[in-house]
């Protein structure tokens, strides 16, 4: 999952979220510079990382991709999954899309020193962009892939990605609604567990 989803699966607690949230950019050796509930969002990133890489539906939705797109599928099926979640996060969420991202650039300017260098030059451009309000259009979606191809290390293909999965939208719809409800259920009880351990 990218963004968008990471955010939502533990909004509610900011501790959670910032772990998840900067999970990708903190060693394991860095875990004691932040507070203990920080780690456990840490921890729940993972979990959801590990959860979802294996899913069968998950397996699908990069099976449609790797014959375009290699190794760099599961990158663009974490973005177009974002694209699911902001376009019909109504059926997901009790708040707006726009109140849930103003939300969370509110919560990475609160806590901005917790965030890693890498994180915070990244959030300037999400906030600035609104990437998590336009993940859920097709512009937007399109700039996320293309951007994320511009820094990939080797040659690859996701600047024609949004045409493919638009090609292709019912179905790569069909996946996403199959799985994120298995998600959250998971992420729940994962919550439950980890935030209980000393």
């Amino acid at each position: 999952m990218n963004f968008l989803a990471h955010l939502f699966l533990t909004q509610g607690n900011e501790d959670l979220t910032i772990g998840n949230f900067i999970a990708d950019s903190v060693k394991s050796s860095e875990w004691g510079k932040f507070k203990q509930e920080v780690v456990k969002g840490i921890k729940i990133h993972h979990h959801i990382d590990e959860f979802t890489d294996k899913h069968p539906v998950v397996m699908r939705t990069k099976m449609k991709l790797r014959e375009k797109h290699g190794k760099y599928s599961p990158v663009i099926g974490d973005i177009v999954y974002d694209h699911f979640l902001a376009k019909n996060f109504q059926d997901y969420s009790q708040i707006s899309l726009d109140d849930f991202a103003q939300n969370s650039y509110s919560l990475f300017r609160k806590r901005w020193g917790e965030l890693p260098k890498p994180v915070q030059h990244m959030t300037k451009y999400m906030e600035a962009g609104n990437w998590l309000f336009n993940y859920g259009n097709k512009e937007g979606l399109n700039s996320a892939l293309s951007g994320m191809g511009r820094r990939a290390s080797f040659k690859n293909k996701m600047h024609q990605a949004t045409e493919d999965v638009f090609e292709n939208y019912d179905s790569f719809k069909s996946d996403f609604v199959e799985f994120f409800p298995q998600l959250q259920g998971y992420v729940a009880e994962v919550i439950n567990r980890v935030v209980d351990e000393d």
